[in-house]
């Protein structure tokens, strides 16, 4: 690993104790399809990350959860990097799961980081100034300190109508910390029915994204792929 090109911290934004968004700046040219992932190290200890910033901006930016050892092995050692300080980073970005324009409508379901290749395809959709699509993204969470992007999401939503929805769901409406919350309430993946239905969605025009926790993935696929919808999917295993 002494030899793969590395990458500098330029930004670090806290969202909670255990989440942030990190942006990286390579010191080589690096290309990827949005909705692919970047796999980055330190001290030995690599993993892929899903890629949040579109193709056209000038850093890669990642949404990342800290996992508390013995479970997560790299998370413990980003969350301790400051800025200006670097890691590794393969040359090469990876993944399959990348937008499908064949398709009309993209039900983008996500728990927390799950969220963040969808991000990468609407940022670069937009900037193209594609037409025709239309994206649903539903995102769940515990908390609601736990949307990195619900401020992005909503304010595409009101800028463009006709392409952008966004849905946000907390798994947890009792407990103190999501006090303030009115929006919806439940698990993400018991919800996609309900608002496959509320959109107007249709199968022969319609692919379910689904990203996030596998349990979340499990769930939806054991009742939407039977049911004839179109689905794929992208796992994010704890660290």
């Amino acid at each position: 690993m002494a030899d793969l090109p590395i990458a500098k911290i330029v930004e670090r934004k806290e969202l909670s104790e255990d989440l942030w968004i990190v942006k990286l700046k390579p010191e080589i040219d690096y290309t990827f399809k949005p909705g692919q992932y970047v796999t980055i190290g330190s001290e030995g200890i690599e993993r892929p990350y899903s890629i949040a910033s579109a193709p056209y901006e000038p850093f890669i930016e990642l949404f990342v959860e800290l996992v508390p050892p013995p479970d997560g092995n790299l998370t413990p050692i980003l969350h301790r990097l400051d800025l200006g300080e670097t890691v590794t980073m393969r040359p090469r970005a990876k993944g399959i799961f990348t937008l499908e324009p064949a398709y009309q409508d993209h039900l983008m379901v996500a728990t927390v980081t799950g969220v963040a290749p969808y991000i990468s395809m609407i940022r670069q959709y937009l900037h193209e100034g594609g037409s025709g699509l239309r994206f649903f993204v539903l995102e769940g969470a515990s908390y609601t300190d736990e949307f990195g992007y619900d401020d992005e999401l909503m304010e595409l939503e009101r800028d463009h109508p006709d392409t952008v929805k966004f849905l946000a769901t907390i798994s947890r409406p009792a407990e103190k910390r999501n006090a303030s919350w009115a929006g919806e309430t439940g698990r993400v993946n018991t919800l996609v029915e309900k608002y496959l239905a509320a959109y107007g969605l249709e199968r022969e025009n319609t692919l379910v994204h689904l990203c996030g926790h596998p349990g979340m993935i499990e769930d939806a696929k054991e009742r939407l792929t039977p049911a004839g919808w179109n689905v794929k999917e992208e796992r994010f295993w704890k660290d």
